[in-house]
């Protein structure tokens, strides 16, 4: 860490979710199960998108790229995860940190990926006219480097929050992944400085992201309004309805589980959102974006019957 010289504290110990033994097997079969459907999910939906040359299109570029950060984010915590139930989860200041970074990097690139995705349906319904020309491959291809480079940004800020900490003596972090909150209580110097950048860090991406989707759609719905037919309402709906479901359960979530805890009650709540945030959400992606999407759904039928044939 940026203050290694005055860190003893060489590894940490993760408590998990649970300390209760009765629950441990249980708990590591249902979450391998959500591992291994999160990342056959996910990896599914890449590969049709990549195979069906109708769904090269700046929506499902997008789509794309939301299943990648997925797919990298499950690596990220589920080993690790799987680990504390069938042994003492033991991660070094080095992986820590590590876990730290990447996590960051890939919420907040998943931020920016659904704000694209966001003035993506923005354009496609109210600027139907110059949608090739406006979305064309390369202002797709900028919209998603400069998604990746800003959780960079976002990635080394949280990691440099933690770096700047001294840990001298508790090396147990009451959570199943490293986050900063729960790293704070540990340090045994002032964490002031790095919960401040954190948390405004958190709060611009938050707020910018949340306010331009929020934008996007009242543009959308104003000019849904203005359709006479009730064709162009339900497939403006249509269209929107799978975007619309997954920011209100990303930032739902993802709020609830960064809230600092403010006793021991509320860390055991947080620990519960955390899990919806981390684990569930990547496993309904690919779930919300197939069964609603006609397209998807022919494209599979397509690619089973390419290869069964």
């Amino acid at each position: 860490m940026a203050k290694q010289n005055n860190s003893s504290v060489t590894e940490f110990i993760l408590i998990g979710l649970t300390d209760q033994h009765e629950l441990q097997l249980p708990l590591f079969i249902l979450f391998l199960v959500n591992y291994i459907a999160t990342m056959v999910g996910n990896l599914m939906l890449m590969i049709l998108i990549c195979l069906n040359s109708h769904l090269h299109t700046p929506m499902y570029f997008f789509l794309f790229n939301l299943s990648f950060i997925d797919f990298c984010y499950s690596l990220v915590f589920s080993p690790k995860m799987l680990m504390s139930f069938v042994s003492e989860n033991i991660i070094s200041s080095v992986g820590c940190i590590t876990q730290i970074f990447f996590f960051c990097f890939f919420v907040n690139s998943e931020c920016y990926v659904l704000t694209a995705m966001a003035y993506d349906r923005y354009v496609a319904i109210c600027r139907p006219l110059l949608y090739t020309i406006i979305m064309s491959p390369l202002t797709c291809s900028l919209l998603m480097l400069g998604s990746y480079f800003m959780g960079l940004v976002g990635g080394m800020v949280h990691t440099w929050c933690v770096m700047r900490l001294s840990f001298c003596e508790s090396n147990i972090i009451n959570h199943y992944m490293c986050d900063l909150f729960a790293l704070a209580p540990l340090s045994c110097s002032s964490t002031y400085v790095s919960e401040l950048v954190s948390s405004v860090s958190v709060t611009v991406v938050v707020i910018a992201s949340s306010l331009f989707i929020l934008a996007s759609y009242a543009l959308i719905i104003f000019n849904i309004i203005n359709l006479s037919s009730s064709k162009g309402w339900s497939k403006a709906m249509r269209t929107c309805s799978s975007h619309i479901i997954t920011v209100a359960l990303f930032y739902g979530f993802g709020i609830l589980s960064h809230i600092k805890p403010s006793s021991t009650e509320s860390v055991g709540q947080v620990k519960f959102f955390s899990v919806f945030y981390t684990f569930v959400l990547p496993f309904l992606n690919p779930l919300i974006y197939s069964l609603r999407n006609k397209d998807v759904r022919l494209a599979l039928k397509r690619t089973l019957k390419r290869f069964t044939m």
